[in-house]
């Protein structure tokens, strides 16, 4: 029971940070095409600001999208493949893909304390919180990789894609 309730929490925290960045992407936007519209200039931050929100809805969506098969898949093998093959494949292929996670974590973390030392040109923002985007993609990408290994494990899931439109209201 706490542990349906803990992956519902962070589907929920990933699906707010991606509808974030994603609201931020279309003010933003909006901002931009009024100002080339209507007014003699447009601001020059907007151009910036739409690539950072692009970033962060990248890393915030990319663990939803390992969890409902969005991401690159190769079913095509998989579904010639008897059930409890298919369900080795998908432990296999999340457990490669969270040891690749792993090992990019310390250089990805290195990535982002560079960016303490520079900042994004129009905004003025430390570029760490631009370089963070690459250390969180990693990060919920092992994470919902871990989860799906821990799910085969417990026997919840088969490891392919989660069917999420029972989670539409």
């Amino acid at each position: 029971m706490l542990s349906a309730r803990l992956y519902a929490l962070i589907i929920a925290l990933c699906r707010v940070g991606t509808g974030a960045a994603f609201g931020v992407l279309i003010a933003t936007v909006l901002i931009q095409v009024f100002s080339r519209t209507f007014l003699p200039s447009s601001p020059v931050w907007t151009e910036e600001l739409t690539r950072h929100a692009l970033l962060y809805m990248a890393a915030f969506g990319v663990g939803l999208s390992f969890r409902n098969g969005e991401l690159v898949n190769v079913e095509i093998v998989c579904d010639l493949l008897p059930l409890p093959l298919q369900r080795a494949l998908m432990f296999v292929s999340a457990a490669l893909t969270a040891g690749f996670c792993l090992l990019l974590l310390s250089p990805a973390w290195m990535f982002v304390s560079i960016g303490v030392l520079q900042t994004s040109p129009a905004l003025g923002v430390r570029m760490d919180f631009i370089h963070a985007t690459v250390f969180i993609l990693i990060a919920v990408l092992c994470l919902f990789a871990v989860l799906r290994i821990i799910r085969i494990i417990a026997g919840v899931s088969d490891g392919k894609a989660e069917d999420t439109t029972k989670d539409l209201p």
